[in-house]
């Protein structure tokens, strides 16, 4: 399956990210893609950076722009990811919501908050593992990346990609923290054996990696800092190698017995 992941400096104005995301799902469908990803509150921007709260979501125009994606998705035959804030019951959440190409709107909320999360979040309670024409996926969001527990679910669930999406930045250009956070996803490809593609926003400084991981955390595609563009990548899900067979081997018994 090609897949593609979008990154882009995302802001306050849901009208102005929907006009990016559209242009690059019209690119996307182009170049081939049956999977895009987008990052963490892609279409809202992240509270308290860009805006004040979620509270302040212009919740109509966010429904406006999910007949959008939900159309572009089925006129392109394109499973679309997308990070975004929904509401429900006067409750709010940091969600990720699959628009899939037979009208099937599939949702994961976020469950590990962080700093103003709590703030601004309810926390989430499903697992994350949908089904996309036969390769099984897990979703997590941005913090969820620290705590390789989530990421054990996945494993026991046996998926064969696992996506984060990250709205992580700095104030100024701190490599230092880009480089430890490439490094919790790389120790999540490995220790769990999958597949791992992350996006990331990308303003002002670009903390975390759009990239994509092999099973044995080794980089096969990264897009440089910083700057908007789209990844692409043909994923064919190989034969482990016999590295690979043997943490699975070793991840299959601890999940039995531990």
């Amino acid at each position: 399956m090609k897949i593609g992941a979008y990154q882009f400096a995302v802001t306050n104005n849901v009208n102005h990210n929907m006009e990016i995301i559209r242009r690059t799902i019209t690119q996307a469908s182009k170049e081939g893609i049956r999977l895009l990803v987008f990052p963490e509150c892609a279409l809202t921007g992240y509270p308290p950076y860009d805006i004040e709260s979620s509270s302040s979501v212009k919740f109509d125009e966010l429904n406006h722009a999910y007949e959008q994606l939900q159309t572009m998705a089925t006129d392109n035959s394109i499973y679309i990811i997308v990070g975004t804030i929904t509401q429900e019951n006067k409750r709010y959440y940091n969600s990720a919501i699959i628009f899939t190409p037979d009208r099937e709107k599939l949702v994961y909320h976020k469950r590990a908050l962080w700093g103003w999360d709590k703030d601004n979040f309810n926390t989430g309670n499903s697992n994350g593992v949908f089904d996309i024409e036969g390769l099984k996926v897990g979703i997590r969001i941005c913090f969820e990346v620290r705590f390789p527990e989530f990421f054990r679910e996945l494993y026991k669930a046996h998926t064969d990609l696992n996506i984060i999406l990250f709205y992580d930045v700095a104030d100024y250009d701190d490599m230092e923290r880009y480089e430890m956070i490439k490094s919790h996803i790389r120790t999540r490809a490995v220790e769990n054996v999958t597949y791992t593609i992350t996006v990331n926003t990308i303003c002002p400084y670009q903390t975390a990696p759009t990239a994509l991981y092999d099973k044995s955390g080794s980089t096969l595609y990264e897009l440089k800092r910083n700057e908007e563009g789209l990844l692409i990548y043909d994923l064919e899900n190989r034969q482990l190698n016999f590295g690979e067979q043997g943490r699975k081997k070793i991840s299959d018994w601890l999940t039995e017995n531990i």
